[in-house]
């Protein structure tokens, strides 16, 4: 490539970029919202990572086939150094850190530096529609699925948390939908006839209800910071509406459409079954100001999600003084969160830590540093710059520029919350935002080469680009099967171990069958993607429960090679091999356990179980008393405790673990008052009164159904005194 001085340039700074790469760009943000997948086999953002990536692509081949037969100028933009770096960081971090997670983030960042740069040279003044419409329709059928989802609980895509529209999550559809807002608002500057402009309106007030639907309370905060923020720069920037002028009457009629929409449709109550579970038959209005309210309530910040968001974001704090400069590695947060959880915490609480810029900082180190802070330098200039710039230029482009911050004004807030920057639509939304701010400079910066500089790309270069996209796609395509069929294989797997469980007879012969298709299908996955550790566990866990050790234990191993440092699994797995008989094997996963979370109460349970395994029952017996007295209980301390009572004749132990097991686990009282009744009634010294006690409580317990059963299962010297 040579380079042009920018001061050259006197024409439109990006002429030999196709209409077809802008209009490429706009079609992406129609589909990635639009579009999900049916089945669970296919994890949502899994599909939409396709759907940005294979966009981007094929931008690159519209761009340089048409570049391919003359000398074709390009723009490059100083914002791009910042991914960049980031992409390069990461694909040194797969030297010494987490090889496969650190590729995943280059790859990531590549795309992102992909979409920044097409946006950067398609989207002209004059293109800029396009792309305005493309994220108004892509948000507004989104929001038709959610409302379908939350008024006639419509069940087309499959999601987690309702209404999630094609997100599979509520939280990830609400974050994506407000940060769309202020393109919304900018497209309606550039409409020219009024009846479009109330026709958009409301589409924007029905984009408003879909949002209030999930009670995603960052998205909500967000929200109203625009309600504040949208008018004052309409104000300030309505010169420059395309549209004829609007008379106070027609302004206020505008006003009052889009009040009367929000409040007629959020107020109409929900169908949603799971919902209504949730919080009654409740409506978006309500719904919104309930979960703006609950922030309010002092049981959110010690036991609501923002307590264990807020462990999250200690985490990455002890885990960045741990690593200032060269962070733990790309992607590595997962893996390394255990180690710097709080004392006696053993629950590896989520993938990511809910805090983007924490989390960027904790992986990159510095670099992560100087992204953050070369960004934030950026938007701070362009947002001055948008205020003070009064040249017709400015002020042509001063809407674009003002709305497009505040859109990145709300992304931000609320990526301190969630993990926006690695979701598909929010991720391409926020390249193409900085790309929108980058094409602007170029257009203001025709005499000036502060920010950017641009390129000739000979013939030979755009074949030799051709080329390397042409592979790129190659490797994507392979890349977008291997991954649709590894999850397509655990996710069957997992839902044939949770239909085994939910029967009731996990041990009973005609689930052999189903059984071994069930290992087979793991096993494929596994073999495909050994990293992918979201659904395999939930299969080991339900096989544990069959008593099936040795398969769970392999499971719970496989996860542990990627992620070698989870309490609770490395308890798993020594679970398994003591319940298997390999106390060696036991002890050295306990010892990794130990090494990461000392005081974590379920180790000293598992001590308590290896004891007893070992021989040392008198030893097992007074630990097991401590931890009970302390208040602590698990299932392993109480199967361990009652057996250690029945064996040693220790009346006070089995009392301790099944009083303790009532009060932990009320849905299992019947059994464990039977239980009481027994270890009162055959353990010396007997107490039959506590005996008669204990049975007329199972009995008092017992669902009506079954109170017949319970009845006849009470020793014959009680059952005649049960009443």
């Amino acid at each position: 490539m040579v380079e042009q001085p920018a001061t050259a340039v006197t024409e439109e700074p990006t002429p030999d970029f196709p209409k077809s790469v802008a209009l490429l760009l706009a079609l992406m943000m129609i589909l990635v919202p639009a579009l999900g997948a049916r089945s669970q086999e296919l994890v949502q953002d899994t599909f939409k990572s396709i759907l940005v990536s294979f966009a981007g692509l094929a931008g690159m081949f519209a761009c340089f086939w048409q570049a391919r037969a003359r000398r074709a100028w390009f723009s490059w933009h100083k914002i791009l150094y910042l991914p960049l770096a980031l992409m390069a960081y990461a694909l040194g971090s797969m030297l010494w850190s987490h090889t496969y997670l650190g590729g995943v983030e280059a790859v990531r960042w590549f795309v992102f530096c992909l979409i920044l740069w097409l946006g950067l040279n398609a989207l002209t003044h004059e293109r800029l529609s396009y792309l305005l419409w493309g994220l108004h329709l892509g948000a507004v059928l989104a929001s038709l699925w959610a409302a379908l989802q939350f008024w006639f609980d419509w069940s087309f895509f499959a999601q987690g948390p309702n209404p999630a529209s094609t997100f599979v999550n509520r939280n990830f559809f609400g974050e994506f939908i407000v940060c769309t807002f202020p393109f919304s608002v900018l497209l309606l500057y550039r409409v020219r006839d009024k009846a479009s402009v109330f026709l958009l309106l409301f589409s924007l007030a029905f984009n408003v209800v879909a949002l209030l639907m999930t009670g995603t309370r960052s998205a909500l905060i967000g929200l109203l910071l625009l309600l504040v923020l949208l008018p004052l720069l309409v104000v300030r920037t309505r010169a420059q509406m395309i549209s004829t002028p609007w008379r106070r009457a027609q302004a206020l009629a505008l006003l009052a459409l889009f009040v009367a929409s929000v409040l007629a449709l959020g107020s109409i109550p929900t169908a949603n079954r799971e919902l209504i579970a949730e919080a009654g038959r409740t409506h978006a209005l309500h719904r919104a100001s309930e979960r703006l309210l609950s922030m309010a309530r002092s049981s959110e910040y010690s036991q609501g999600s923002f307590s264990i968001r807020s462990r999250m974001w200690k985490s990455s704090l002890r885990m960045i003084a741990a690593h200032p400069l060269a962070g733990v590695g790309a992607g590595a947060w997962e893996v390394q969160a255990p180690r710097y959880q709080e004392a006696r915490s053993q629950i590896e609480t989520d993938y990511y830590a809910h805090n983007e810029p924490l989390q960027l900082i904790a992986e990159y180190g510095l670099v992560g540093w100087a992204f953050l802070l070369g960004l934030l330098a950026y938007l701070l200039a362009s947002a001055y710059r948008t205020l003070m710039d009064r040249t017709s230029a400015g002020k042509r482009e001063a809407p674009m520029r003002a709305l497009t911050l505040s859109s990145l004004l709300v992304f931000l807030l609320v990526s301190n919350a969630g993990f926006a920057w690695r979701m598909a639509g929010t991720g391409a939304l926020f390249a193409l935002s900085l790309a929108l701010l980058a094409a602007s400079d170029l257009r203001l910066d025709r005499s000036r080469s502060r920010l950017w500089r641009r390129f000739a790309c000979r013939p030979w270069c755009s074949v030799f680009v051709l080329s390397v996209t042409a592979i790129c796609t190659g490797v994507g395509l392979y890349i977008a099967q291997q991954a649709a069929e590894c999850e397509s294989k655990i996710v069957q797997a997992v839902r044939i171990a949770l239909t085994i469980s939910r029967s009731g007879q996990p041990r009973a012969q005609q689930w052999s069958g189903e059984k071994q298709r069930m290992f087979a299908l793991l096993r494929q996955g596994i073999a495909i993607n050994p990293h992918y550790r979201k659904l395999t566990p939930i299969v080991a866990d339900n096989v544990a429960t069959w008593g099936d050790w040795k398969n769970a234990t392999w499971i719970w191993e496989s996860v542990l090679r990627s992620r070698p440092y989870v309490v609770a699994m490395l308890a798993n797995v020594a679970r398994g091999h003591i319940q298997s008989g390999e106390l060696q094997a036991a002890r050295q996963f306990m010892d990794r356990a130990i090494a990461v979370q000392p005081d974590a109460p379920a180790l000293a349970s598992l001590e308590v179980l290896m004891a007893s395994r070992s021989g040392d029952t008198q030893n097992a017996a007074r630990r097991a008393r401590v931890l009970l007295a302390s208040g602590f209980i698990d299932n392993d301390l109480f199967q361990t405790a009652y057996s250690l009572a029945l064996d040693l004749h220790d009346q006070a132990l089995g009392v301790a673990a099944l009083q303790a097991a009532i009060r932990k686990w009320p849905e299992r009282a019947v059994d464990a008052w039977m239980r009481l009744g027994t270890i009162y009634d055959s353990i010396e010294p007997k107490d039959q009164g506590q005996a008669l006690n204990a049975y007329r409580a199972a009995l008092a317990n017992a669902p009506p159904w079954s109170k017949d059963a319970v009845r006849l299962a009470v020793p014959a010297a009680y059952r005649g005194k049960l009443i």
